[in-house]
């Protein structure tokens, strides 16, 4: 029994050698084609076979990861720092809130849109009335 196992052991290593470098073409194969999706014409040049689905993720289905976008009071709160100190710049105004600069690059745009605030160089100013 053991040399019957023995042999079928040999024969496996054996077909695994064989198919090694199969498995290896179609590894970069599959890389290739998922790198060149979307490039051409722009028409669907995936296949089914190679598509990757979208996961869905419960929540409230607007595709929007975090707080929903305005739910935060860090926007009045800039803005009242901007109102006190005008030429304020992001690193003053993270200090001051105690938060970190990164957010406030998102949020001072967002005021300034919105007819807020007003960039000069690196400070920012309350609007003009």
């Amino acid at each position: 029994m053991a040399d019957f196992v023995d042999e079928k052991r040999r024969e496996m290593e054996a077909r695994l050698k064989e198919l090694q470098p199969l498995v290896e073409e179609f590894h970069r194969l599959e890389a290739a084609v998922s790198a060149l999706a979307g490039v051409g014409t722009g028409s669907a040049t995936r296949t089914a076979a190679t598509a990757t689905p979208r996961r869905r993720t419960p929540g409230t289905g607007t595709g929007r990861r975090g707080r929903p976008k305005g739910s935060g009071q860090r926007g009045k709160q800039a803005l009242e720092i901007v109102r006190a100190k005008p030429g304020i710049s992001i690193p003053e105004i993270a200090d001051a809130m105690g938060i970190k600069q990164n957010y406030l690059y998102r949020v001072m745009p967002g005021l300034q849109q919105e007819g807020a605030v007003t960039k000069k160089g690196k400070g920012w100013f309350p609007k003009e009335a």
